[in-house]
C-alpha cells in the first residue's frame, strides 16, 4: 500500500525548510525548487501543499508567528504572580519569559532572522503587510500586559504603563535586529544583560 502522508507534517517539513532558507541565505534563496531541495522532496511535493511562492512564504511567516506565540503560551503557565516576587526575582523571570522573543538559540536566531527578512520585505510588498503588521503589533500587546501587571502591582506608576510599553518593544525589537544583522557587535549575552537591565530599572 502507498504510504501515508500527514499532510499537516508535510507542510511543516516544508515550512522549515523555508525558514532554513530564509535565515541562512535570506528570502530572495526561497523558491519552490530550492525548498524542495532544502526539504528533500521533489518540487511537485511542494506544489501540491502551496500555490507558489507567495503562498509558500505567507504560511512560513505565519508558521513562526504561532510557533513563538505557542512558545510564550506554554512559558506563561509556569509564571508566578510578580506580588509574590522580590523586584530581582520579577526583573529573572521577565527576562527569561520576554527573552524568547530574542535570538539566543539555534530555533530563535533563525526566527529572528526569517522576521527581519519579512519585515524589510514588507515595506514594499504589500501582501505581506498584514502578518507584518501582527508580528509587530505581538510584541508591542505583550510588552503593554507586562507593563499593565507592574503597574497594578504599584512597581510602575499607571500613566508610564503605555509609553514604556512602547520603548520595551522597541527594546525587543532592537535587540533582535541588531543581533541578527551584527551578532559581532550585539551578542547574545549583550541581549540577556540589556534586557534584565531594563526591566530591572523599570521595577525600581
Amino acid at each position: 500500500m502507498p504510504k501515508q502522508v500527514d499532510s499537516e507534517q508535510r507542510r511543516a517539513h516544508i515550512a522549515d525548510a523555508v525558514l532554513r532558507l530564509a535565515a541562512r541565505d535570506g528570502l530572495q534563496a526561497v523558491s519552490l525548487r530550492s525548498v524542495a531541495t532544502e526539504a528533500g522532496l521533489n518540487i511537485g511535493s511542494v506544489r501540491h501543499y502551496f500555490d507558489g511562492q507567495r503562498d509558500l512564504m505567507r504560511f512560513a511567516m505565519r508558521s513562526t508567528i504561532d510557533r513563538v506565540t505557542a512558545r510564550l503560551e506554554r512559558r506563561r503557565e509556569s509564571l508566578r504572580p510578580l506580588s509574590e516576587l522580590t523586584r530581582e526575582e520579577a526583573a529573572d523571570q521577565l527576562t527569561e519569559f520576554l527573552a524568547e522573543l530574542l535570538p539566543l538559540d539555534a530555533t530563535r536566531r533563525a526566527e529572528a532572522a526569517v522576521l527581519v527578512e519579512f519585515l524589510v520585505a514588507a515595506r514594499v510588498d504589500q501582501e505581506i503587510t498584514d502578518l507584518a503588521r501582527e508580528a509587530m503589533r505581538g510584541t508591542l500587546i505583550l510588552a503593554r500586559r507586562i507593563t499593565d501587571a507592574m503597574a497594578r502591582q504599584d512597581l510602575l506608576p499607571s500613566e508610564a504603563a503605555a509609553p514604556e510599553a512602547q520603548r520595551l518593544a522597541a527594546l525587543l525589537d532592537g535587540l533582535s535586529f541588531r543581533a541578527v544583522l551584527q551578532p559581532e557587535v550585539t551578542s547574545e549575552q549583550d541581549c540577556r544583560d540589556v534586557l534584565r537591565a531594563h526591566l530591572a530599572s523599570l521595577l525600581r
